[in-house]
């Protein structure tokens, strides 16, 4: 399957905003966002400066939203159908679809240091959900099941970096992690409330339903 190969960090230059897409490094001085917060290029800087017409701005939230989670645009189209059909707002059920992905809850439950890390790992095999081995990044899971690392994965040293970094970042409510037995349990899933990621999600709707 086809994936973004360039630098991540011109993700978050181009669209204005910090993504989290390189891990811990987001939370450091290395950061190229906040050293270079204008779009790449020679002309980065005019384009910052740019009026956006209301298709641009919905673009824009769209992609975000698709960059964030790794996402190429079939997968992330058949997400927001998902999320139509079913009851409740559009944009809050296409959240929580993208936030159920096992790459995702990998990511969110400190396993992981970014979700392009997550998803690597998921595919090599390295967790077990409700003790059976699961290497698809796109499985949705949902509340009471339980995320383990594999026995001998335990000592993968990306995976023991990842859990030593996560308080920079902080865990979820709906996430219960219990470190020493390398688990953790989705206790619940996350209200709009709880989904602090900047993106106006109605954008998206907007984009789509035109």
């Amino acid at each position: 399957m086809a994936r973004y190969r360039e630098s991540s960090c011109k993700i978050c230059r181009g669209e204005g905003i910090k993504l989290f897409l390189k891990g811990d490094r987001c939370y450091s001085d290395k950061c190229a966002f906040e050293r270079r917060g204008y779009a790449p290029g020679e002309h980065g800087q005019m384009r910052a400066r740019r009026k956006r017409s209301d298709y641009g701005l919905q673009l824009r939230e769209k992609q975000k939203l698709k960059r964030s989670f790794g996402l190429m645009e079939k997968q992330f189209r058949n997400y927001f159908h998902k999320a139509e059909r079913r009851k409740g707002v559009t944009g809050t059920n296409l959240l929580v679809l993208l936030e159920r992905r096992l790459d995702n809850m990998v990511y969110r439950m400190g396993f992981a240091a970014s979700r392009n890390e997550a998803r690597q790992l998921v595919r090599h095999g390295h967790f077990v959900v409700n003790g059976r081995k699961v290497n698809i990044p796109s499985y949705l899971l949902s509340v009471g099941d339980r995320v383990t690392i594999r026995e001998k994965s335990r000592n993968t040293a990306r995976i023991l970096d990842a859990m030593d970094t996560v308080v920079r970042r902080g865990l979820p409510t709906w996430i219960e992690v219990d470190k020493a037995g390398f688990t953790a349990e989705v206790k619940a899933l996350p209200t709009r409330e709880e989904l602090t990621m900047p993106i106006d999600e109605q954008m998206v709707v907007e984009f789509y339903s035109k």
